[in-house]
């Protein structure tokens, strides 16, 4: 005979506990995961006024998305449509050939990149030469790793290992100006991932049979957003 045994390893109570503690714990945790982005841009320079600014515009952003251009779709979209018989009703299966819109993600592209401009173009304005040579190095050396380990995931976008990227932008920022890191880490970072991921696979978009492409599309949980922001953080 077969029989189901549902039971608690552990004592109700505890378990209760437990649920208070997180329910106690998500203001912390929301402020600590604010606290470090916030962080991140102090290290870059910028006010923490600026960053909330930033953070802000990030979370609003993440909610728009601008087309850029269309490609034509090599796949077949498949949809459903419903159709009713004397009450009944039907799923019948559509398959479409469609384009797939191009998009950019103000939160999760057009935040970071700009930040990373306005960073490389302060560099130039200081003088530091150097720090603005080695950004560009970073920017070229995680757009290459990225390429590599990319994959197009049809129905969903490029998709990449979430922690190479700030790996490799913390890493090569360590190497290149181990003195003053966190500047080339955020560049190399934010538009090495942009480039490398994105840009130099837009030639592979109409093999991924979806409706749209956004850049950056995941918002501020975006590699490009959040890829920045660990490589600082990791330095």
């Amino acid at each position: 005979m077969n029989r189901n045994y549902n039971f608690l390893p552990i004592d109700l109570p505890f378990y209760l506990v437990l649920f208070l503690l997180v329910i106690l714990l998500l203001p912390v945790l929301s402020f600590l995961y604010v606290g470090g982005i916030v962080g991140a841009f102090a290290k870059l320079g910028l006010s923490p006024f600026a960053g909330y600014s930033l953070l802000f515009l990030a979370l609003i952003g993440s909610m728009i998305n601008i087309p850029v251009k269309k490609i034509g779709s090599s796949n077949e979209f498949v949809s459903e449509k419903e159709v009713s018989f004397y009450g009944i009703r039907y799923r019948i299966p559509i398959i479409d050939k469609k384009e797939t819109v191009v998009a950019m993600n103000v939160g999760g592209a057009l935040v970071p990149a700009s930040v990373s401009l306005y960073e490389l173009i302060r560099l130039l304005a200081m003088g530091r030469i150097w720090l603005f040579f080695a950004s560009l190095i970073a920017v070229t050396i995680v757009a290459a790793v990225c390429y590599r380990f990319a994959r197009p995931v049809k129905g969903l976008g490029i998709a990449i290992p979430t922690f190479i990227p700030p790996i490799i932008a913390a890493l090569t920022a360590l190497i290149l100006a181990w003195h003053n890191p966190s500047i080339v880490a955020y560049i190399g970072g934010t538009m090495g991932t942009l480039i490398g991921a994105d840009l130099m696979n837009i030639s592979r978009i109409n093999d991924l049979g979806a409706p749209i492409a956004s850049i950056g599309g995941a918002g501020t949980f975006d590699g490009i957003f959040l890829t920045g922001i660990l490589a600082v953080l990791l330095v």
